[in-house]
This record gives C-alpha cells, structure tokens and sequence, in this order.
C-alpha cells in the first residue's frame, strides 16, 4: 500500500483544475509527492486519453537532471506494482527505458525540445508537466515558451502543469494564464543552525565533525528520522567526503552511501533503500528535489552547488562551483522535516546567507544561446526575438549567439544553410555538430562523431589536468584530442573494465559517460571504412568547429590568436611545435594578482588548411617595414587570416618607391642628427620665427630627412649622405637664399677666421678669442640686423670672461677693468689700451 503523501488530497482537485483549464501552477513544498503522485494521477483520470492530431495518450514531465528521472520513473512504477519502462518509463540524453506501453514518459529537458524539432505538433501527447521549474534551466524556459506558441497555434488541447516547490508563481501564471494550487508538504518544524564564524578547512573535515555532531547529541535513534543528507557541490567532493567521514561514521555505526548523476543505476539504488542502521546519504543537488527519500532526520548543507556555465572560448557548456541562493538553501533544508522534527546545519554563516540572492539567475539571461538559436532555426523560427518568451534573454547574447552560428557555417543571412540543417539534425552543441558534418564531408563520421562525444565528455584521466599517453601509441605532436581518442580506444579494447581502466590513470565514470554518448552517436551517421589519413582528416574537420580559436604558436608556449588576444599553452599539452594551433579547450587561471588564459586541449592546424576552408577571411597584404636590428626599409609579404600572420616573407625595398625614403625617414626621427644638418634645422628654425610670412612648415625634419632618404634603404647609406646637396633638394632655392641673409651659417670677425653661428639657444650667439674682435666697435647682428647675437668673449685658455650684446660698452666699461688681470696671467699676448 502506498504510503500517504501531503498532495494526495489535492489530486482529485488538480484532475479538475486541468479540466477546466489547459494550464495550471503547483507550489508544493519538497517531499509532498507532487513528482511521483501527480502524473499517475493525470493517468487515472483519464486527462491522458485524448487530444491532439493522433488522440495522445502520454505525459511527458520533464525533470531537470538525468538522475532524477531515472529514480522518479522507477518509483512511480514501483507505485504502480509494474515493472519500470511499462506505463512509467524514463529517456535521457543517450539512454531509456520505455515502451509501447508507456503512458508518464520523464525526461531531461533537453528531449522535448528535439522532439519539437522532429515532431513540431508532439503528436501522442497530451501533456507536459515542467517539474522543479524554479530551477530555470535554459531548456526549461526555451521549453515553456515553445509550448506555450504550440498552444496558441495548433494545439489548445495541450495540457501544461507547472511544478515548483520554492516559486514566486505570479510571473508563470499570468504567462500562462493559469490558476495557482498549492499543498503544504512540510508539516513539521526544522531547527537550522549557522556557522558562528566562516570555517575554511576542507568541506570534508567540516562534514565529519557535523556528522558528529548530530549523531553524538542523538540523532539515529528515532526511526522515523535516523537518516542524514549532505549536501555537497559535486562527485569530487563526494570521493573527498567518503574518505574523510570514514573514521566519524565507524564510530557512530554510519553507512555511508554517495549519490549523484555518475554513479550506475544499482549504486544510486543502494543510496536510496530502506536501511536498518542510521545511514549518511552523501548527495549533490538532485536530492534537493524529485528524490523520495524517507526517514531524513537531519541536513547537513555545504551552501554549495555546481551551476551550468559556458566557455567563453570552447562555446561549450560545463559546471562551476558556486554557493547557492537563499531559495535553494530553504529547499535542502526542508528535507529534513518531511516525517518529524529535524535539524539543518549550515556549513556557512547567518551573514553569508543573508547576503546570498533571494533566488538563482536563471540559465537563459546568463548562458551561451548557440545551441538554443540553432534549435530554433531547425524548427523553423527564424526570428527567435519575436518569440513570446516568457522571459526574453538578454539581446547582446542573442548576437553573440548568431554570430558563432554564421561563423560556424550553420546561418546564412540570417537562416539556415544547407550545413546548418545537417547541424541542427544532431543533439550536440553547434561547434561539435559541425564537426560531425565536416568529418561527413571529409569521410571520416565515425572518427569526427567520436571526437565530439569526447571532447563533450572533457578529461579521461583520474588526475585532472592530466592526459596520459598511452603505451601503444606516439600520439601528441598534433593533437591533445588525439591523445584522448587513444585513452579511449585503450579502455574499449580491455572492455571498460574498472580495473584495468584504473591501472591506466583513467576515469572510469568519464570513461562511462564517454562510452554512452560514443554508443548513441554512432547510430547518427554512417559507417564506412576509415582512410589511412584519417586523423589528418580529423584535425582539419576540428578547423571547420573552431575557426576562430586559430592562433600563432611561438616556441616560449605563448600563442597569438587570429582576431586580438593571447595565450599560455599549459605544458601539459603535448603540442609544443611552434606554428598554427587551434586551442580545443583554455580557462582563465589566476597567477599572482593576475591571470591569463591557459590552453588547456591544443590541435595542430596547417595554413593550407585554412586556404581551402576559409579562403574568404585571408588577406594578402604586401607592405615596407622598417626592420630595426638590421637598420634597413624591407618589404614584407603576408597572408593573414583574421589579422594573424600564417606564412609572410621578406625581401629588398625598392629605393625607388617615396615610400622606402618615407619610412627610412621616420626611422631617423629618433636618432641623432649629423651636425651638418642639425645646424641646418637650427637656422631654417630662426628663419621661420623672424620671417612667418615665409608660411615655412612646422615640421622642418621632414622634408630635409625625405631628400636625404631618398633613393636609399639602409641607415648606413644615409650616413654617406651629400647634406648640402639635400638641403638643396628638400627647400627651394629663395628659401635658401633668404636663409643666408637672414640666418648665415657663420660671421666674419676682423681678427680671426669666419666663426660659426649658433641658432640653437634664442637668441644665438658666437663664440672666439677677444682678439679676435678688435676693431669691431659695435656687437654682429643677424636677422636683417634686427638681432644682436650673444658674444662669447675667450680669454687664450679658450673660456668666457664676458657674454654680452652690447660690444661698445663692453670696450668702454668691462675691458678697462679686466686688462691688467689679462695682461698679467698672460704676459706673452697682447693687450693694447
């Protein structure tokens, strides 16, 4: 007899609610048996008995995890007293267990929308029941919106059931213009406690001491609460757990039993039966919800959870670990009061709580959308903004989405090609789908459909981070995924058998879940023989996934990428040949106070390669460099593809071409001038200043460099250069004329030789022994005489005893008082009154 639940009353009621209207909201707190007690209650009722084109008899409920299907199809059949796969039965992704006979079909979310895809109407079925919906995945919202287009265009008949436990129900139910029920499952008190300050030792050591805790003040002698459920974000922290908890559970007479969506079938079924002795039920989150579990008398809550992220550069979807919102802590925590009083222990503080979101962002306005727009298209939904979503995603990754579906080859201005049809046929993410249609295309489907399944899967060793190569092969100078495909065939030649798998540093539940996506990939496409350059093939099918993760290898493992952006190649990655990669898989990894992009899976790629398969998105260009080690203009041809450089050459600059001198020029900017032209500029500068109706320009360096430069390459034949013949050239013949007279490049003293002028300094000056200046009654000026120049009076030891403008005066004044100084410290010269 089945045990009663808190949602039986309310069956009869949610019958009728159905009846009278096609859609309905539940609320039903967790452990009120809305899961396993509504569907086969919608069967009995005879809801499911007609409806639609082909009178559909089946409810599909979808249910967010694998795990949870599997274990919510096998208790209703065993409610049923029916064996699991007749009126109750189960598919996920890869595998199922139904029948003709099956009536409550639970599926992952995922399913419905390919069976939209092949069957738009969902001919054979009546309705669909979106269980756990506050979880928000990104199938769940794609989900509803589409069933509820289907409604309103040709199916009214179609029933929708939304089921939650922790739900604001006010947005759903007027999307769908819905009534609300809702049953009160938790009927009895849950005495939480928090953390008094953060503890950072490992959550397993935490586990074990709460574990202590709760038994050692006497948990497990009440049978109808013996049990505790402990919450933690993953498998790896399960291992962790099992391990660290061993001695507290020895102790306490524990049985310790993990459960979570790797584990076979028969492990999750002995986490989940009936035990005499207390047991500790080490779980991630698919215990939340859509899991029977009895006599739970505590909780012990991590506060952690993976959640569905995307990689910004593999586009594939992963999990990261992240603490939870406050909704999802209440939900664990309601597990524990189910059939008496029970305690939750929070592994974290009050304030970390409080300052947790009220409820989780849902997958849709945060997540990666190329698989969800190509799902559309393949439906025939070409504008997926126009959609009467029930919460439109944001616009900004709607682009981004259909820009990845363009450059992948699956959009056309803006519908799909004929290889985005091909595409949108396979349950893969778009840049795996694509490469199962290139390796179609390049005859290899087999070998392309395996590599996608394994690079979905990720790592195949125990140690993460980790590719071992394995013993019969000398794979690794092209590709990592090659490596991974060698693992794998390893582990099938000795039939996946756990030991040997573990003797060779693999892991088995990767190893699992690889070989059941292999299996059902393989019935996709055909199966010819492979070519002997088949891996060849295969690496260039992966150019066709990854187009725009091509990059430049150098031999310091630091990587260029086609479009801006760089990289680290993890040294792991055993492609260390500098020259074209395509990065398969990288992360940002902190380092120090910073971080960088690490590459995590590398493939080797050819520029051939891209020639043939993206010939518009090269570029040749032909340009002048300046090369400055070897000091010379050179010319330098590339072929870049996005920006980056895959093949270029150098060779001799034409002198000829004005470019040359133009660059040669701009090299010699920086560098020291001759003092021939430096005086040069010096002059034309004091010409520009006290003549600026000679419209003389700014840049004074320019034209003097370019006839210098001109006919030339190299800076050692510019020091060669005739400078007088190219200031001739640089500045026509009045400017020059003017310059003499105007700025002369020396003065002629009545003493001395011609003594050069120095326009550097404003005003400029000259400087010569003061013997030199006899005769000269007034100071030389330049500039039309409008400038007196500085005179830098030399004593015979060549420095200054005077600077002045004014040489009269100095004769009249100064010169008196200095001669007897002169004469005396330099008897030998001449020093007339």
């Amino acid at each position: 007899m089945r045990p009663p639940l808190p949602i039986d009353p309310l069956l009869p009621q949610i019958a009728q609610s159905l009846r009278d209207n096609p859609n309905l909201v539940l609320q039903a707190d967790p452990g009120a048996g809305k899961t396993t007690r509504v569907p086969p209650a919608l069967l009995e009722s005879g809801l499911l008995d007609g409806g639609g084109d082909q009178g559909a008899a089946e409810c599909w409920i979808l249910e967010p995890r694998r795990l949870a299907a599997r274990l919510a199809a096998t208790r209703v059949a065993e409610e049923l007293g029916e064996p699991l796969g007749q009126r109750a039965g189960y598919a996920v992704r890869f595998e199922q267990k139904v029948s003709r006979a099956t009536r409550l079909r639970f599926v992952t979310e995922g399913l419905l929308l390919r069976r939209l895809h092949g069957d738009p109407t969902l001919r054979g079925i009546s309705a669909v029941v979106l269980d756990e919906f506050h979880e928000r995945h990104l199938h769940t919202d794609l989900g509803i919106t589409l069933l509820r287009r289907l409604q309103h265009a040709s199916r009214p008949d179609l029933r929708l059931l939304v089921m939650s436990a922790t739900l604001d129900a006010g947005p759903v139910a007027a999307y769908l213009d819905a009534p609300v029920m809702k049953s009160e499952g938790r009927a009895y008190p849950v005495e939480t406690t928090f953390l008094s300050r953060p503890d950072d030792r490992p959550l397993e050591l935490q586990v074990a001491d709460a574990l202590d805790t709760l038994y050692g003040a006497g948990l497990g002698k009440d049978a109808s609460g013996k049990h505790t459920l402990v919450f933690l974000p993953g498998a790896a922290e399960i291992r962790a757990c099992l391990k660290g908890c061993e001695a507290v559970a020895s102790r306490r007479g524990l049985s310790l039993r993990p459960l979570h969506g790797e584990l076979s079938p028969e492990a999750q079924a002995h986490a989940l039966e009936a035990s005499d002795s207390p047991k500790v039920i080490l779980s991630t989150n698919v215990a939340e919800s859509s899991v029977t579990l009895d006599a739970i008398g505590a909780v012990v809550d991590s506060g952690l959870g993976r959640e569905a992220s995307h990689s910004p550069w593999s586009g594939l979807s992963g999990l990261r670990t992240v603490r939870i919102s406050q909704a999802r802590c209440v939900q664990r925590t309601g597990r524990a009061g189910r059939t008496g009083p029970g305690r939750c222990l929070r592994l974290y503080t009050e304030a970390d709580f409080q300052a947790r979101p009220a409820f989780d962002t849902p997958e849709l306005q945060r997540s990666d959308l190329a698989e969800p727009l190509l799902t559309l298209h393949g439906m025939g939904i070409t504008d997926p903004a126009g959609l009467d979503w029930f919460e439109a995603p944001p616009e900004a990754a709607m682009t981004s989405a259909e820009a990845l579906l363009t450059r992948l080859g699956a959009l056309e201005n803006g519908a799909l090609s004929p290889a985005g049809r091909r595409m949108a046929d396979l349950p893969l993410h778009p840049r795996l789908a694509r490469l199962a249609v290139a390796g179609e295309d390049l005859g290899i489907p087999q070998l392309a459909l395996r590599a996608a399944a394994l690079l979905e899967t990720g790592n195949l060793s125990a140690r993460q981070g980790l590719e071992r190569t394995p013993a019969k092969t000398g794979h690794g100078a092209d590709s990592d995924l090659l490596l991974r495909l060698d693992q794998f065939e390893e582990a099938e030649a000795a039939g996946f058998a756990p030991g040997a798998c573990r003797a060779a540093g693999l892991d088995t539940a990767a190893l699992h879940r690889a070989k059941r996506a292999v299996q059902s990939l393989a019935r996709l496409l055909p199966s010819p023989a492979e070519p002997a350059d088949a891996e060849t093939r295969l690496l260039k099918a992966l150019l066709r996934a990854y187009p725009d993760r091509v990059g430049q290898l150098s031999a310091n493992g630091t990587c260029a990428f086609a479009g801006g952006g760089g990289a680290k190649l993890d040294p792991s990655s055993r492609v260390r040949r500098p020259g074209l990669i395509l990065a398969l898989e990288a992360e940002a990894v902190k380092q120090g106070t910073g971080g960088q992009t690490l590459i995590r899976q590398a493939s080797r790629c050819e520029a051939d390669w891209l020639l043939d398969a993206f010939p518009e998105r090269l570029e040749d260009v032909d340009e002048l460099t300046f090369n400055p080690s070897a000091g010379r203009v050179e010319r330098r041809s590339e072929i870049r593809y996005d920006g980056l450089s895959i093949d270029a050459s150098r060779g001799p600059a034409d002198p000829s071409d004005p470019r040359v001198a133009a660059l040669l020029a701009e090299a010699l900017r920086d560098r020291p001038l001759d003092e021939v032209p430096a005086r040069f500029l010096a002059r034309l500068g004091f010409l520009r200043r006290h003549r600026p109706e000679l419209d003389l320009p700014e840049d004074l360096l320019g034209p003097l460099l370019a006839g210098a430069c001109a006919g030339r390459t190299t800076l050692r034949e510019v020091q060669d250069v005739d400078w007088p013949a190219a200031l001739r050239q640089a500045f026509p013949a009045e400017t020059l004329r003017l310059l003499d007279a105007w700025a002369p490049e020396a003065i002629q003293l009545p003493k001395g030789r011609p003594t050069k002028v120095h326009y550097e300094d404003d005003p400029p000056w000259i400087a010569s022994r003061l013997q030199d200046f006899w005769g000269l009654k007034k100071s030389p000026a330049v500039a039309g005489g409008a400038v007196p120049l500085v005179l830098h009076l030399l004593a015979p030891n060549m420095r200054a005893v005077q600077v002045t403008t004014d040489l009269a005066g100095f004769w009249q004044r100064a010169y008196k008082e200095l001669r007897p100084g002169l004469s005396r410290r330099y008897p030998k010269h001449h020093w007339p009154e």
